[in-house]
Order: C-alpha cells, then structure tokens, then sequence
C-alpha cells in the first residue's frame, strides 16, 4: 500500500479534527438500538448532556471562550463599553411616550416625564460612538475603543447606531431573560453574542474596555457600574476613563457624598469616575487619559 504524499508530511495533522469526526458519525449507516439511544451520541454534539447541572463549569469555559476567540479574530483590540438604561425614550419617541401617559395616573405621568428628560442622553450616546467610531483608531494591527453595549434598546442602540452610521462596527452583548429580548438591528451581526450567565457577560463587558460610558439607567446599570468601581478601588483593575453622564440623575439617586461622609468610602474614591454632560466631554477625557490627538 502506498501511502499519499499529505500522509508523509511531517507538518499533517495525525487525528482527524472533530469536525470531520462529527462528519464520520453522521455518515454511519447503521441504525440500531444502540446507535439510535442518546447514550451514543458523541458528548460535544449532546445537548441534553451539555445542559445538564454538572456540566456548568464547562458552560463557563465555553461562554468564556467563544467570544473571546471570536473578538481575537474579529481583530477588536480594545472597547469603549456604554451603559445605560433600556428604558429611556429616543427624542422622536418623546411625544408618544407623554400621550400614552396622558391616561395613566399622576405617578406614570411624572414617570414619563422624567424618562422625556433624559431623552437627550440618547443623543449623546449615539455621538460618542458615532464620533469615537469615525476617528478609526488602529494599533498594531488592532482596532481600538470599537464601542460595544448590552445590545438592548434606548441607550444600547443609540451606541450601535451611531457606530454604524460612522460606517464603524460595533459589539452587543445580549443575556437571555425570561421575556423577549433580541439584538437591536445596528448591532454587527458578526459581533452579536448572547449570554446565559450574567457573569461571564459583565467579563466581557470589562475584559477589553479602554473606557466607560455611564449613562442613567437601573438595577442593570447600577449593578455594572459599581461593579467596575470596584474592580477598579479595589486595584483587580487598572484605571480607565469612567464617564459618568447626567450628574442631576446620579446626586439625585446617589448620594456619593454622603458615602464618603460615613467613612464607608475614601474621599478619593470619588475621583474614579469623570462627570460628563455631552460627547464632547467624554471624548475629551478619553485623549487626555490616553494622550491621544484629539
């Protein structure tokens, strides 16, 4: 028997990849109690299995990895990660929104227009990306600060779509909840992942994240953003531009002085964190941080 000149090569694979193994066993021919149980089914192509409890650890190696593996390819260097409400109304949403609260009660009117208000933090989440998204910056081959949100509406979409209408790419990271929640359309479908565990997604926000963009939000946002002050207080992370826009929303439901007041965080805690009120201030902050041209 003669053997073909690829099995000679010293550079050849000598085990098939398990692609072409998972071709193999689909290729069998034979049907038999044994081969139709579920037992036999090869463990990576079994979701039954893959779903089962002890089988966790690996679903946190697998959510860890596949974005991960995909960012590297996608060439994504570093992240400029907005947070903010899913909630708050883009401004041609406005009116609808204070009509459709003409019916409620005086709680839901007042709700309206709280949300009407912050409206305009719409606009400046879609100029931050659509203005970090145009300068294109590259470094070693790598593309920097590509904005990246939760992948949501409200804040989240204005942060896609002013990446995309700068012609740039940009990252979502959506969770699975219990009622539907899809990607919003400017999302790059390449760069769209979903997550199980709100673990792993909160890694991946920060993994690459040059800055952050804080926007009003709730539970959500709150939990990311005091998650990274204190990653960041605690020294697990290095400091980065953290941009906190809407001072009037953020004294008004956080009383960040008051916490310093009590003892229970150091007064120079309080410089972690920038206040901004338009792009313009974010972008600004982000240069001199990183003394980039502005």
């Amino acid at each position: 028997m003669t053997d073909t000149p690829h099995e000679r090569d010293l550079r050849d694979r000598r085990f098939y990849r398990a692609g072409e193994e998972s071709r193999f066993a689909d290729e069998n021919p034979d049907r038999t109690p044994q081969t139709e149980h579920p037992a036999y089914k090869l463990a990576f192509r079994d979701t039954d299995f893959l779903l089962r409890d002890e089988l966790r650890p690996v679903r946190f190696q697998l959510e860890l990895l596949k974005p991960e593996m995909l960012l590297d390819e996608a060439r994504v260097g570093s992240t400029l990660v907005m947070y903010g409400s899913a909630r708050i109304p883009s401004p041609p949403q406005v009116q609808a929104r204070l009509k459709a609260a003409e019916e409620g009660d005086e709680f839901e009117r007042k709700v309206a227009e709280r949300l009407a208000e912050k409206a305009q933090y719409y606009d400046e989440a879609y100029r931050l990306a659509r203005l970090v998204s145009e300068k294109a910056i590259i470094e070693d081959g790598l593309r920097q600060f590509v904005v990246t949100t939760g992948g949501g509406p409200s804040i989240m979409e204005a942060g896609n779509r002013g990446a995309s209408d700068a012609g740039g790419e940009s990252i979502g990271l959506n969770i699975v909840l219990p009622h539907e929640q899809a990607p919003n359309s400017y999302v790059t479908p390449y760069l769209s992942f979903q997550f199980h565990y709100f673990a792993l997604r909160k890694m991946h926000f920060l993994l690459r994240a040059r800055a952050v963009a804080v926007f009003p939000g709730g539970f959500g946002t709150f939990d990311e953003f005091f998650e990274l002050l204190t990653l960041v207080q605690t020294g697990k992370m290095k400091p980065i531009p953290i941009l906190l826009f809407g001072r009037d929303f953020w004294t008004r439901v956080i009383d960040f002085e008051a916490l310093a007041e009590e003892g229970t965080i150091s007064r120079r805690d309080l410089d972690l964190f920038h206040w901004c009120e338009t792009a313009g201030d974010a972008w600004e902050h982000i240069a001199e941080f990183y003394e980039l041209k502005r």
